[in-house]
């Protein structure tokens, strides 16, 4: 049976990964405990001792604003770890999946981002991020690159959840609306990923021609804004007790909540070429929102 070497697990996307992926084949999971991305000689031990068949790394750096002040780990992990993974996974003649973001581009313009479209990152998280990328290509592994944008999961913190904690405190809420992406589940992004792992194990014809970069994002586009109104309707429809209305959240420009590193005002990403190539359908990006709104009712989070 392949072997599945998994970095990151306790990750929003490494938790939903050991879900997808521990169908299609032995799994090793690794947190940062057992992976350190930080202590690079232990992590290039790990890959030449375990030899997997493939090498997922979920794990990074992403406190973005941290990074501002903090370079030196940010670039470590988020690029030299992947650097010395890239290379691990050449040595051995593995595949390295990894996952990037909306980050590396510059935000300019109002059309979704193609995989091919110039960079330009705004902040040391985008720059360190693009830097693994980077560093991916130049080892000349066989490789997926799977950038995506403002990731949530029921598990863990992120834009949805701090959303809703605060609905239930405040009558009235402030979001901006002039950023404008693709919420991305960390559930959607682990099935994406095992679906194509299973296909990539299963025929060898695939080698060659799927490495690359691909966006894994679901169809659509919404503001922050919108988003938080989205989240607040599905609560309240599902029976959440909020003191927020989706009528109450005033949008508001980001020029009016300044954070220390600076975010891209666009964030869309074009996910036709992932589409296509792998025959795949992706749903918009409400489905799944809708789907971890629902949990957390359920769940009595909310």
């Amino acid at each position: 049976m392949n072997k599945i070497l998994l970095l990151g697990a306790n990750g929003q996307v490494g938790w939903e990964l050991q879900r997808a992926l521990s169908p299609i084949a032995k799994l090793v999971v690794c947190d940062r405990r057992r992976a350190d991305l930080s202590n690079l000689e232990s992590l290039a031990r790990l890959v030449t001792t375990e030899r997997p068949a493939i090498i997922v790394n979920a794990g990074a750096y992403t406190a973005v604003d941290k990074a501002e002040s903090d370079i030196a780990n940010a670039r470590r992990i988020n690029a030299e770890a992947v650097a010395v993974l890239a290379r691990a996974a050449r040595q051995i003649d593995t595949w390295l999946v990894h996952y990037s973001t909306d980050y590396v581009f510059n935000g300019e313009g109002d059309q979704p981002f193609t995989e091919d479209a110039a960079t330009g990152p705004l902040s040391i998280y985008g720059q360190t991020k693009l830097e693994g990328e980077v560093a991916i290509r130049e080892s000349g592994c066989r490789h997926l690159v799977f950038r995506t944008s403002w990731v949530y999961a029921t598990r863990g913190n992120n834009f949805a959840r701090t959303i809703l904690n605060l609905a239930k405190e405040r009558e009235e809420l402030r979001v901006i609306a002039d950023q404008i992406g693709v919420p991305t589940s960390a559930e959607l992004i682990a099935d994406v990923t095992s679906l194509i792992l299973r296909d990539l194990m299963g025929d060898p014809a695939q080698r060659e021609v799927t490495s690359g970069t691909y966006h894994l994002v679901p169809n659509g586009e919404t503001s922050w804004h919108q988003y938080a109104q989205f989240v607040i309707g599905e609560a309240v429809r599902q029976g959440a007790s909020l003191r927020t209305t989706p009528e109450r959240i005033a949008p508001i420009p980001a020029s009016d909540y300044p954070t220390i590193a600076r975010r891209p005002a666009n964030s869309r990403l074009s996910n036709g070429k992932l589409q296509h190539t792998f025959g795949l359908t992706l749903p918009n990006w409400e489905h799944h929102v809708q789907r971890m709104v629902e949990e957390l009712v359920d769940l009595g989070v909310v």
